[in-house]
């Protein structure tokens, strides 16, 4: 056995970057995987240089500590700090979209949301939102989207004042 072994060093290291390689399936970690690395390259070497086996610990090791130096932290930066995958109805949420039929507060207007139709009701509760008008979805309520026309302020929800239909202000009393 020890006489296989010492002429098949090759397959002992292949073995190990295997085993390092299945044991990252379970891990997702990306750590033993940048091991295995090493060890396939020890293969490498074990392969061209059957007798040196300090130099197949040396260049698997170089191997490992450059994919976990450099390699790795590349690899978790780009898959753990990618956008935020959004499912559900939150992924509606702040998009924009087309009346299709008049909203009333007391619901049955729908509107156009990326090529689907939607039952909409408006966000504020009091207005009348006209067919062809941009509005966005402020959330979802069941399988109706609560929405707010674009580019309009809150005034319902905030209680703010209307603004003046009238264009030049009225005089102060006078005293």
């Amino acid at each position: 056995m020890m006489d296989w072994l010492r002429d098949n060093v090759w397959a002992a290291w292949l073995t190990i970057a295997a085993v390092l390689g299945l044991a990252e399936l379970a891990s997702l970690d990306f750590t033993l995987l940048m091991l295995a690395a090493g060890a396939l390259t020890a293969a490498g070497v074990a392969a061209f240089f059957p007798g040196l086996l300090w130099l197949q610990i040396v260049v698997g090791l170089i191997t490992a500590a450059a994919m976990l130096g450099a390699i790795r932290p590349m690899i978790v930066r780009k898959i753990h700090h990618g956008t935020e995958l959004k499912t559900g109805t939150a992924h509606i949420i702040g998009r924009s979209g087309t009346v299709v039929k008049e909203i009333h507060p007391d619901g049955g207007g729908s509107i156009r949301l990326g090529g689907e139709l939607w039952t909409a009701r408006p966000y504020d509760e009091i207005s009348t939102i006209a067919p062809g008008t941009r509005v966005e979805v402020m959330h979802i309520d069941g399988a109706t989207a609560v929405v707010y026309p674009v580019g309009e302020p809150l005034h319902h929800q905030l209680d703010l004042p209307e603004p003046s239909q009238d264009p030049k202000p009225s005089d102060p009393p006078q005293s």
